[in-house]
């Protein structure tokens, strides 16, 4: 195994990828998410048929393909996974539409080992894609719930440009125009139960979910950390 430096995966370089990273180390990455168990069940050989990408929104609006993602794997391509690691991945919805696979692959649930490898090992690509998202880290995983449309202010998300501004000044609006089930979501579907979310913590400590938040952002994982200890000592468990 190579030894790694402090930062060891750096940010491309120039236009044909992360040459400054060494061979080893990028078939030590992709060999994580071979030997994820999941990975066997997600990819069972690629048909060519466009089906992922026609119903794939990313493949949009993106240089995104979620058929490059399943040929990439079945062909065991270190080089061409490795940029995808630290470029393709970040562009997906992980909505997995892409579950249409007449095949049986899911391209995005690779995606999704992917992006815990990025997140595990540190990569600068990730610290980048999520560095907008600490407060939504810390909301999911001290409370058990996603952020309500209610708190998406200007004020508090300022690093996400000015549709956050817009949505909070035509939320109403924009409510107006959904499913009125989609009306109760910040008054019903925002409670977790106590002894849920005392579960919730058990299983971020236990399974390293929390140590991954760390190759992110320290700041957040202290935080975090402090948190869920105290509350499971209240609890009184031990872990």
């Amino acid at each position: 195994m190579p030894t790694l430096s402090a930062d060891p995966y750096l940010k491309r370089s120039d236009a044909t990828g992360y040459g400054e990273v060494d061979r080893a180390t990028k078939e030590r990455l992709i060999g994580e998410v071979f030997e994820d168990p999941r990975f066997p069940h997600y990819l069972y050989g690629c048909y060519e048929c466009g089906i992922c990408v026609a119903a794939c929104p990313s493949a949009r609006f993106y240089d995104f393909s979620p058929r490059r993602i399943a040929q990439a794997a079945a062909r065991r391509d270190v080089e061409l996974l490795y940029q995808q690691l630290e470029e393709d991945v970040w562009e997906c919805s992980q909505c997995f539409s892409c579950l249409r696979c007449p095949r049986g692959n899911n391209p995005g649930g690779i995606v999704t080992i992917m992006r815990e490898v990025a997140v595990r090992e540190g990569l600068a690509s990730a610290k980048e894609a999520l560095a907008g998202y600490s407060r939504i880290i810390y909301k999911i995983m001290s409370t058990g719930t996603q952020v309500s449309p209610d708190m998406l202010q200007p004020d508090a998300f300022p690093d996400w440009g000015p549709e956050v501004k817009d949505v909070s000044v035509n939320l109403d609006l924009w409510r107006r125009m959904l499913p009125p089930e989609t009306m109760h979501t910040t008054t019903t579907g925002w409670q977790v139960a106590d002894r849920t979310l005392v579960e919730l913590y058990v299983i971020w400590l236990e399974t390293g979910a929390l140590d991954m938040i760390a190759q992110v952002d320290k700041g957040i994982h202290m935080i975090l950390a402090e948190l869920m200890e105290e509350r499971l000592e209240e609890e009184g468990i031990e872990l």
